[in-house]
């Protein structure tokens, strides 16, 4: 017992190794190094009360003893303390954020946020959903699931709304595309980003999330004209459950955050559009949580041929090599203009799965290029799907999300109210 003890103690050292220590370069020891990272790394006073309850477990059982036994204890004090001092770094995220949208609006931007939304803004964290990460809803919001919006290959495709139980009218709309490398039981609508759409349902926005056909079945770019059929359903049919159709805001993360990408730089393109060409497929913001952005490598940023090797086998189903201009075609950082809409990308700085220097390369292309704001934080700490649940980091993120949509909602109100004054003083002056 006394070297099972010791062998669990290593497998904690191990968590805390990679914390700060991700395996970015192994096609193999990237998809492990996530899952304990992205577990551990958000949840560590919650792991730290598990490891301490096991510890005591132990010690009942006569198993804490000898050598082997004082040198797990003192593995798994190093541990805590390692796991301490990073879970200390989550906290830096208010700082990241916060700067990021000072750096891309200005130090008042806070400011131009109209009254009306200022007094629903939210100022502090959630502690009680940070203590509770599995409180993923709110009471104060209702859920409609499953709306068929086409069927594509005898394939149902859905979507789920979110608004608040009083059913406002006339609310902006977040747009959510979720991720899972494009691939079939890798992701859905059902579980990811629900801490955000419920906190922006809860405070005045109406949310949708959308299925897509997914690889290997599905051949991009099914994806994302998948993506924009369900963006016209919600065009079509959205004020029905409180939406205004004329502001909505693209987000997703992961393969999400690369299809809400593309969808927010091909705003009307004909291909993506097969048969709804007539749809406006505009987009007032984008916000893209540690997205693939170049699916040709073109700057050679990935770091390892994970990647390229799914998209060859099972998401594109045709080699780079051949068919280079269609990767091209299909990654956002080749797909920018000046009318890009305003962006806050968000990455973490230990993701092992999509690496942070394509995000930064990516950033740096759209504040070349684009007309409108660009936001880039990078989250210290923080690995892929960081946010899935109530977290120090997601929280903060959260917060910061809705400042920025209610700051771009503020200036689509301003600009439609004085595009009306100017209506009624024309008409006023006709008349007279």
């Amino acid at each position: 017992m006394g070297l099972l003890y010791f062998g669990t103690t290593l497998i904690a050292a191990w968590f805390a190794y990679n914390l700060y220590r991700p395996n970015y370069n192994s096609e193999r020891g990237m998809v492990p190094s996530f899952l304990a990272g992205w577990v551990i790394g958000e949840a560590i006073p919650h792991v730290m009360v598990a490891q301490a309850i096991a510890t005591a477990l132990f010690s009942m059982t006569g198993a804490i003893h000898g050598f082997w036994g004082s040198l797990g204890v003192l593995i798994t004090i190093a541990s805590w303390v390692a796991m301490i001092g990073h879970y200390t770094t989550s906290f830096r995220a208010k700082h990241v954020v916060e700067g990021a949208l000072k750096t891309a609006l200005g130090d008042g931007y806070q400011k131009k946020i109209l009254p009306e939304l200022q007094g629903r803004l939210n100022k502090s964290i959630d502690v009680e959903r940070i203590a509770k990460p599995w409180l993923l809803d709110h009471d104060d919001v209702k859920r409609i699931k499953n709306i068929k919006y086409d069927v594509q290959d005898g394939l149902n495709l859905k979507l789920d709304v979110y608004h608040h139980n009083s059913l406002p009218k006339n609310c902006p709309i977040l747009f959510q595309i979720h991720g899972g490398a494009w691939t079939y039981q890798q992701g859905s609508k059902n579980e990811q980003a629900r801490p955000l759409m419920n906190h922006l349902a809860a405070n005045g926005w109406v949310c949708v999330s959308v299925d897509y056909r997914l690889s290997p079945k599905g051949t991009f770019p099914e994806h994302i004209i998948d993506c924009k059929k369900a963006f016209a359903w919600v065009k079509e049919n959205i004020q029905q459950y409180g939406g205004n159709p004329e502001f909505i805001i693209a987000t997703g993360g992961s393969a999400g955050g690369h299809l809400s990408s593309l969808f927010a730089l091909t705003a009307n393109d004909p291909k993506f559009q097969p048969g709804f060409e007539e749809v406006d497929t505009t987009v007032q913001g984008c916000i893209p949580f540690y997205g693939v952005y170049d699916f040709s490598n073109t700057y050679g940023l990935q770091a390892n041929a994970g990647l390229g090797k799914l998209l060859h086998r099972s998401v594109m189903k045709k080699s780079l090599e051949s068919h280079r201009d269609q990767y091209i075609e299909a990654s956002p950082l080749h797909r920018i203009t000046k009318n890009a809409p305003p962006f806050l990308v968000i990455h973490g700085d230990s993701d092992t799965l999509t690496p942070k220097d394509e995000a930064r390369k990516f950033v740096e292309e759209l504040r070349k290029t684009s007309n409108q704001a660009v936001a880039y934080a990078e989250i210290v700490g923080a690995q892929h799907a960081f946010d899935l649940f109530p977290s120090i980091r997601s929280e903060y993120c959260k917060l910061g999300i809705e400042h920025f949509a209610n700051y771009l909602y503020s200036e689509y109100l301003v600009t439609q109210r004085n595009e009306t004054s100017s209506v009624v003083v024309k008409l006023a002056s006709a008349e007279s």
